[in-house]
């Protein structure tokens, strides 16, 4: 057999679509080609993908090796597509059985001698291969934060070999989670109980929470304006699961960790004043392209109500 396909999925904002990592061995000069959109980093996952297979005890093909990643106009980053472009080339040079990739979704980083490291933004990923009913190969230092998913199929792995062996037959990776304290625990956020005076602000705040309303502090700086209002998550119910797991996707997206003892707990931010509206919800094309539209179509009439309005 010289294809091979395997399952991954790729990082688009809070979203994770599948992507289709296709490989092909073919006579000719010998030759390693990643096409589909794939970004720098991703190219250089052709040198960590030989080593890894080299320092594994395969024997990297000597042949012309293209890999396709569908599909095409999907922006692909990140080494996270190291471990399906490796399995995909041993299946198809015949060192792993042919159907043995069918169903199952990868995603890991490979080292030079075959280790599998963590990615950033693992949640939407399993998410999306939860909701699409399939079992996820991942790095075994993201198995935490993947078991936030209820019902998740994780296959946690630490090196090739270990996902080789399950392929193989020869020693089977069973599906487990790491134990999650899925209890919301109050007592480490700041309680509005310690606040003393401001009797008006803090009815405010529990007419908001109770009603689930907007509310506005105003008053010149110092008079505790922050204070009371990074107690407001202390009153408010806990999170649903799906809201806390949205909120686990942005911080893991973000790449910059987060408390999973925290995970169920409203969260607060403290932007500086002097933060501009872009600072605040971001900017690109994109957003103002989306802006500009949601503006003229919600504020601008169109050319048929304006003459309505004229009429009238």
């Amino acid at each position: 057999m010289t294809l091979a396909t395997t399952l991954c999925r790729a990082s688009v904002g809070i979203e994770a679509p599948l992507v289709t990592v296709e490989v092909h061995l073919a006579n000719g000069l010998p030759a390693f080609h990643i096409v589909g959109l794939a970004e720098k980093a991703v190219q250089e996952s052709r040198e960590r993908v030989r080593s890894a297979i080299g320092n594994c005890g395969f024997e990297f093909p000597a042949r012309r090796i293209t890999v396709n990643l569908a599909p095409a106009d999907l922006p692909k980053e990140g080494g996270r597509f190291d471990l399906p472009i490796a399995l995909g080339i041993l299946v198809a040079s015949g060192q792993l059985p042919a159907d043995s990739l069918d169903g199952l979704e990868f995603l890991g980083e490979l080292t030079l001698s075959g280790a599998v490291h963590g990615v950033i933004g693992v949640l939407p990923a399993v998410i999306a291969a939860t909701g699409d009913g399939h079992p996820l190969f991942l790095p075994a230092a993201n198995l935490a934060e993947a078991s936030l998913v209820s019902g998740s199929r994780l296959h946690p792995v630490e090196h090739l070999l270990q996902v080789t062996a399950h392929l193989a037959g020869s020693e089977r990776l069973e599906p487990r989670q790491a134990p999650i304290d899925r209890t919301a625990d109050f007592s480490q956020l700041p309680d509005l109980a310690e606040v003393r005076g401001q009797a008006q602000a803090k009815r405010a705040l529990t007419v908001a929470a109770a009603g689930g309303h907007n509310l506005l502090f105003s008053g010149p700086p110092g008079s505790g304006k922050s204070m009371l209002a990074s107690r407001l998550p202390g009153i408010l119910p806990p999170l649903t699961e799906r809201e806390a797991l949205e909120q686990a996707t942005v911080a893991s997206i973000a790449g910059n960790g987060f408390d999973l003892k925290k995970w169920q707990l409203r969260p607060f931010r403290a932007p500086h004043h002097t933060s501009s509206a872009v600072a605040l919800v971001g900017g690109g094309c994109d957003f103002h392209q989306t802006l500009l539209q949601t503006i003229k179509t919600c504020y601008i009439p169109s050319q048929s109500q304006a003459s309505e309005g004229g009429a009238q």
